[in-house]
C-alpha cells in the first residue's frame, strides 16, 4: 500500500486492528437496535392483550381517593381514557410489526449475513423518513432521539459494509 501499512497489526496475532473500534460501535448500535426490537414487540404483544384505559384506572385509583384533584392522576387517566380501542390495536400491531423486522435485520447483522447489510440500510432509511415525517407533527424528544440513532447506525451499517467488501466479505 502506498504510504504504508493500511492497518495496523496485533503483535499477539496478527489481525488488522484498524477500524475495530468502528466495528464494536457497530456490533453495540446493533445489539441496542435488538433490545429495542424487543421492547417494541414486547410492547405491542402486551397491548393487544391489555386495556390501557383499564390499567391506568386501576394504577390511579388509590391516589385519586386520598387526593382527587391530583394534576398527574388525573391527567394520567384523561389521556388513557382518549385511547380508542382501534388506535391501541393499531399501536399494537405496529410495534409489533416493527419489532419482528427489526428482530430479523438485527438477527443478520449479527450473523454477518450480506443481505442484512443493505436491507437494514433500506428499512431504516424509511423508519427514518417516517419518523421525521411524525416529528414535524408531534415534536416529541423521544422520536428526534431515535430518529439520531437510527441515523447515526445506517452510518455504522455503511462503514462495516464497506469494510467487509474491502476485505473481499461481501
Amino acid at each position: 500500500c502506498p504510504g504504508g501499512m493500511r492497518g495496523r497489526l496485533n503483535m499477539s496475532d496478527g489481525r488488522e486492528t484498524t477500524g475495530r473500534g468502528w466495528h464494536d460501535l457497530f456490533e453495540i448500535g446493533v445489539a441496542l437496535k435488538g433490545a429495542n426490537a424487543a421492547l417494541e414487540f414486547l410492547s405491542g404483544f402486551a397491548l393487544v392483550f391489555v386495556n390501557i384505559g383499564g390499567l391506568v384506572s386501576a394504577f390511579t385509583a388509590d391516589e385519586l381517593v386520598e387526593d382527587p384533584d391530583n394534576f398527574l392522576a388525573n391527567h394520567l387517566r384523561h389521556f388513557a381514557n382518549g385511547i380508542s380501542p382501534h388506535a391501541q390495536l393499531v399501536s399494537a400491531l405496529y410495534l409489533l410489526a416493527h419489532g419482528v423486522v427489526n428482530a430479523v435485520l438485527v438477527w443478520g447483522l449479527l450473523r454477518g449475513k450480506l443481505w442484512a447489510y443493505p436491507a437494514a440500510i433500506a428499512v431504516l432509511s424509511l423508519f427514518v423518513a417516517y419518523q421525521m415525517i411524525t416529528l414535524i407533527r408531534l415534536h416529541s424528544i423521544p422520536l428526534a432521539i431515535l430518529t439520531l440513532f437510527d441515523l447515526a447506525l445506517i452510518g455504522l451499517i455503511i462503514h462495516e459494509y464497506r469494510r467487509r467488501a474491502r476485505r473481499g466479505a461481501v
